[in-house]
């Protein structure tokens, strides 16, 4: 490295010529603390001294330049692969891990982690960190499932050679227990909703367990009131405040076709009836893009996803009601189902549901039905097993009886011998 002494303002300064991270040569100045007058030799030593240091810290910079070359760092990583899925998903699942890429980012971007530095302990402590603020497993198993996914990507891409999270031990997660009404809490429920904006969307959500997405999403031209069946195959979300309608659902699964309740059926007829006159009331200012849509207000515009969870509080509130989640009377038409002795492969089809193990791990501690007749079936085989011995302890005594009688003759036969 290259430098001189420069006067100015009668002081001795250093000027350098120091590459910067592009390559290009530029000068720094630097003061040696000395004056012009009488402080050559010691300006001369100090510019050397300035030189050697600068020299060191260019090495230690090239060095590690050369360590990271065609890398990048992990925190940059994550927004690039986040930028990369964003026509893949959905836009309310893009929402969702835009949110946690985010908070990913901000960690590993203190740590200054390359992505060819990044090893298990890394990872590991991200998760330990998480739990030390109080998240739980299953938030850990969200962002473990995107760091895999992500690094997954780097395989592919040929940034690094093996995915590093396949040797992180994957959260555990928390088992997750339902909060639900029971029948006497909906027949409340179903009481206080009478005449409320929400009355409809209520008793389907609760009679057929549908998610939010599906109940709003719930179209006229899915309903066949002469063959007494309803389709759900359509979901409206919210991404963004904007509404987004779509066909696909969640899993192949979830599209199917249920029948047609009659307490639903005569519901939906009057909501048909009531529909058609809110259109000649309001005339052109009835909205006429979602015609085909159950759900909608008075004036035809769909109901919103968040309007229908904040009002379902603003009805337990005012009315005193246990307070749930929206999402929870689905989990109450399950527990109804279960406590009913529906079977839970029917109650998985009825839900839609893309395994039976998720039905199991959400409604196991539930099904007391199949809990009853487990233990009749032990009871029962118990109490054969007990009659059995209890038969065979009558029969030993009949023949003691008989034996003792022969006996008892015998002596008779050879006394009067």
């Amino acid at each position: 490295m290259k430098g001189s002494l420069q006067v100015k303002s009668g002081k001795y300064y250093a000027v350098l010529s120091v590459k910067d991270e592009n390559g290009k040569f530029k000068k720094v100045w630097i003061s040696t603390g000395l004056t012009e007058k009488g402080n050559k030799r010691k300006a001369e030593e100090k510019l050397n001294e300035i030189i050697a240091e600068y020299s060191a810290k260019d090495n230690v910079f090239q060095q590690k330049k050369a360590k990271h070359e065609n890398d990048i760092l992990f925190s940059d990583f994550l927004q690039q692969w986040l930028t990369s899925i964003k026509g893949k998903v959905e836009e309310i699942s893009y929402k969702g891990y835009s949110y946690s890429i985010k908070n990913m980012a901000k960690y590993f971007e203190k740590k200054n982690l390359y992505l060819k530095e990044l090893q298990p302990y890394h990872i590991q402590e991200f998760y330990n960190t998480l739990y030390r603020e109080g998240k739980n497993g299953n938030t850990a198993i969200h962002y473990h499932v995107l760091i895999r996914e992500a690094l997954q990507s780097a395989v592919k891409l040929g940034l690094v050679e093996k995915n590093v999270a396949d040797f992180v031990d994957r959260p555990k997660k928390d088992k997750y227990q339902a909060e639900f009404y029971n029948k006497n809490e909906l027949m409340k429920l179903f009481e206080v909703i009478k005449g409320d904006p929400l009355e409809l969307v209520i008793h389907i959500t609760a009679y057929y367990g549908l998610r939010r997405s599906e109940v709003l999403g719930l179209k006229w031209s899915a309903i066949d009131f002469e063959n007494k069946m309803i389709k759900i195959n359509h979901k409206v979300v919210e991404v963004d405040n904007k509404l987004v309608a779509k066909n696909k659902m969640k899993n192949k699964t979830s599209n199917r076709t249920l029948p047609l309740i009659p307490q639903i059926e005569q519901m939906l007829k009057a909501e048909k009836q009531k529909q058609e006159q809110n259109r000649k009331l309001c005339g052109k200012n009835y909205n006429t893009k979602y015609l085909d849509y159950v759900c909608v207000n008075p004036l035809g515009e769909l109901l919103k996803p968040d309007f229908v969870s904040h009002h379902f509080k603003i009805i337990q509130n005012r009315h005193k009601l246990k307070h749930i989640r929206f999402h929870d009377l689905r989990h109450s038409c399950a527990s109804l189902m279960l406590a009913n002795g529906v079977p839970m492969k029917q109650i998985q089809e009825w839900l839609g549901h893309s395994t039976f193990q998720t039905t199991a791990d959400i409604y196991a501690h539930l099904d007391f039905s199949s809990k009853l007749s487990s233990a009749n079936a032990i009871s029962t085989a118990l109490d054969f097993e007990e009659k059995k011995e209890a038969d065979l302890d009558n029969e030993i005594e009949e023949l003691e009886k008989l034996l003792e009688e022969k006996r008892k003759l015998k002596r008779k036969h050879d006394f009067e011998m």
